[in-house]
């Protein structure tokens, strides 16, 4: 069983074990526990589920669309053939002020980029999603919003905060996606993956997932190693990486469990 299974399933028993139960914005109740982290060393493993396939190629464009193209467009989304934002898409087509609008607006990869580059011991490397004057425009509020960088003996350290984390759906996407940036922004400025924190504050289970995770669960015992990350090494600039430069080597996984979103 791979590093991310076993900490992704561990926070899933103790929800399911000793959550608390109650209703929220969507309408479908959840079981929620405060204050969840899991931690990889990216030298040693790339963190994607085995116990249940993950959308790797799907997790990849929705993050170069936020990162790279630095987009509120769900149409540009739809036409690289993702869909994951269908559901929030306003009547312009946008997810409104949000997510790729924030990053574009104050130029924040650029200056990340520049200052791993120029000034690699500064402790202000933030990027932040969550721009108070503008959350009454989006679509959706941020849920993971927020990533502090950090180098450490030429190794690229990274924490995403997330303020919600759907731990059936939406956070096996971002576990990966973010390792995956973590990599790309490593290899365009000449360091090494190193530690990637994602801490959730309100980690949870909705009612009508509890089925399907308690299946992901008695998967355990299968135990499958984690696949490998090939990046195109040629690619030194972070604008220029394609979806196709992105893949996994040898990912093995246990099969689909289907779960719906709630809005």
């Amino acid at each position: 069983m791979s590093i991310a299974d076993k900490q992704y399933l561990k926070i899933i028993e103790e929800i399911l074990e000793k959550g608390y139960f109650d209703q929220n914005r969507t309408g479908v109740a959840t079981y929620k526990l405060p204050h969840q982290v899991m931690q990889f060393d990216l030298q040693e493993e790339f963190p994607i589920l085995t116990t249940k396939f993950v959308a790797f190629k799907t997790a990849v464009k929705e993050m170069l669309w936020i990162w790279q193209l630095q987009s509120n467009d769900v149409r540009v989304l739809q036409n690289m053939g993702c869909h994951v934002w269908d559901e929030w898409m306003l009547e312009d087509g946008t997810i409104g002020k949000a997510y790729g609008y924030q990053i574009k607006k104050y130029r924040q990869v650029d200056k990340l980029l520049e200052t791993l580059k120029t000034d690699p011991q500064n402790r202000r490397m933030i990027v932040n999603f969550w721009n108070v004057e503008d959350l009454p425009d989006m679509a959706l509020q941020p849920c993971a919003f927020q990533t502090l960088w950090d180098v450490t003996d030429d190794r690229l350290n990274c924490m995403l905060v997330q303020r919600s984390g759907d731990m059936g759906l939406g956070v096996p996407f971002n576990m990966t996606q973010y390792a995956v940036l973590i990599h790309l922004i490593a290899q365009v400025t000449n360091l090494k993956p190193g530690l990637f924190t994602h801490i959730i504050n309100n980690a949870h289970v909705y009612e009508n997932h509890v089925e399907a995770m308690k299946l992901q669960l008695s998967r355990k015992g299968a135990a499958l190693p984690a696949p490998e990350l090939v990046i195109n090494p040629e690619v030194k600039d972070f604008y220029k990486f394609a979806p196709e430069d992105i893949k996994l080597d040898d990912y093995k996984h246990l099969g689909k469990i289907a779960m719906e979103v709630a809005v």
